[in-house]
């Protein structure tokens, strides 16, 4: 195979294709690097032994038993977030990325550090329409 591809190497040569000869030459000459490194005999032995397929086969399943138990998790996990349950085992559920907090917190909790800021700041009143007045008063000076 190699001393075919050498011979299509030399003819491209001959016509004045030096770039597309010198790319063939190196295709044609991988061949006889690999056998003799011993590549090609160590992947034969790889291959051809019936233990290895069964280390890939062992492998899979491994693999295909951590995807199970994360999916039945993270399966579990959703139900019990919906059912507003904990999860059946002792421990607390964890976290998934992007599912909403198991815990919330009082939204009283937070209001010692919104209240005394520093001087100058106007206290907070719970009517939506204060909030929505500063908004308004930006768009007005913008023109919108």
């Amino acid at each position: 195979m190699s001393a075919a591809g050498l011979g299509l190497a030399a003819v491209t040569a001959y016509r004045k294709r030096f770039l597309a000869a010198t790319r063939i030459a190196a295709y044609a000459l991988v061949p006889v690097a690999l056998v003799m490194t011993g590549f090609v005999e160590w992947v034969s032995g790889m291959v051809f032994n019936p233990t290895v397929w069964i280390g890939f086969g062992l492998l899979g399943l491994s693999w295909l038993l951590f995807m199970t138990t994360r999916a039945v998790e993270r399966r579990g996990l959703a139900a019990s977030e919906r059912s507003g349950t904990p999860a059946k085992s002792g421990k607390s559920p964890k976290k998934v990325k992007g599912s909403p907090v198991a815990e919330a917190v009082a939204p009283a909790a937070s209001a010692p550090s919104l209240g005394a800021a520093g001087s100058g700041s106007r206290p907070q009143s719970a009517a939506p329409a204060d909030d929505f007045s500063d908004i308004e008063a930006i768009l007005k000076k913008h023109g919108i």
